[in-house]
């Protein structure tokens, strides 16, 4: 049986009902077994062989399941891989629908608001180290980890893309 809860103690993530009908059909099934297993998203991605933000995104329709992915859901969630099929997780997703802009939700306003004050400075080192181009969100992957020192609790996120030169025409 896959771990219950998360390693950190802290309560799983359920879905919010103020986001629903931003979000494809399958969110609230998706939801509701994980919930009812009381699973983390950590524990999910270690049963998919995937990063805990992707699974997420998976559970959010910002990613396309794979056939394995389908698979190994079905097994840790409990609903079939027939039911998973008929869903819109293995069609195109529709990325950014769920977000309005500016983001209203203060964890996620933050995460929009580093970009907006630090935004140029991370343009400016990146083309110092990289030139004319630009990191991409396609060929990327990303990690979210919890750092504990004297001074607290720290949030370390990182955002690792393959780096894009322009190119001269």
């Amino acid at each position: 049986m896959a771990q219950q809860g998360t390693s950190s103690g802290h309560p799983i993530a359920v879905l919010n009902n103020d986001i629903v009908h931003r979000l494809p059909a399958q969110s609230p099934m998706l939801f509701a077994a994980k919930k009812e297993k009381n699973l983390s998203f950590e524990t999910i991605a270690q049963a998919l062989g995937r990063e805990e933000v992707a699974v997420a995104a998976l559970f959010y329709g910002q990613a396309k399941a794979s056939p394995e992915d389908i698979a190994n859901l079905s097994k840790v969630l409990g609903i079939s891989e027939e039911e998973l099929n008929k869903t819109e997780m293995t069609g195109w997703p529709d990325r950014g629908r769920q977000m309005e802009m500016p983001p209203k939700e203060p964890l996620v306003y933050r995460l929009f608001e580093i970009v907006q004050n630090y935004g140029y400075a991370y343009k400016a080192v990146m083309n110092e180290k990289f030139g004319d181009g630009i990191m991409s969100a396609i060929t990327f992957s990303t990690k979210v980890e919890r750092e504990v020192d004297e001074k607290g609790e720290w949030c370390k996120i990182t955002l690792r893309g393959k780096w894009l030169p322009y190119s001269r025409f």
